[in-house]
């Protein structure tokens, strides 16, 4: 294991940015932590410490279950405006797993930021829109092959937002 890869889920590095998209899910990641950073400049930054969702993996007989590759990871957006959203805790029930992560073409009129797009985060019981920059996500240890799609808080180093990805 180098440079952030591990072989046994598939993971080819251990930093991963807006470039890298396409390639990259969150269905069902869980959030544990939210975080507004005071501009460095002029605008904010948002962080997240989630579980990342590294791989699924298909049940093999006798098992009838998933298991899944997980990392607890940062996840950092810069220059970040128009944050609007809701959080709908309902009973006892306040997990913060997200369905999907859309990035959407701007339909406003600002030169200034019009590359910029418009990120959407929906979640099983959140909605959270914002325009951004860009993000780049730091899986902060190894996956881990578990039964859960989240690692237990005391085995994923408690709630962080450390940037540096494991090498």
């Amino acid at each position: 294991m180098g440079n952030g890869s591990h072989e046994a889920s598939g993971l080819s590095k251990s930093t991963w940015s807006d470039a890298d998209f396409e390639d990259m899910g969150w269905h069902d990641v869980t959030i544990h932590g939210l975080s507004v950073q005071p501009p460095n400049d002029v605008l904010p930054r948002l962080l997240f410490d989630l579980d990342y969702i590294v791989r699924w993996v298909h049940p093999v007989a006798p098992a009838t279950h998933f298991s899944f590759w997980v990392s607890p990871a940062t996840l950092a957006f810069d220059d970040v405006f128009d944050l609007e959203g809701d959080l709908g805790f309902t009973g006892v029930d306040v997990d913060l797993e997200v369905e999907r992560v859309h990035r959407l073409d701007p339909d406003d009129d600002r030169p200034n930021f019009a590359h910029w797009p418009l990120w959407h985060i929906e979640g099983h019981l959140f909605d959270l829109k914002f325009r951004a920059s860009g993000f780049r996500q730091y899986l902060r240890q190894p996956p881990r092959l578990v039964t859960r799609q989240a690692l237990p808080y005391a085995e994923r180093g408690g709630c962080a937002f450390t940037e540096l990805g494991f090498s």
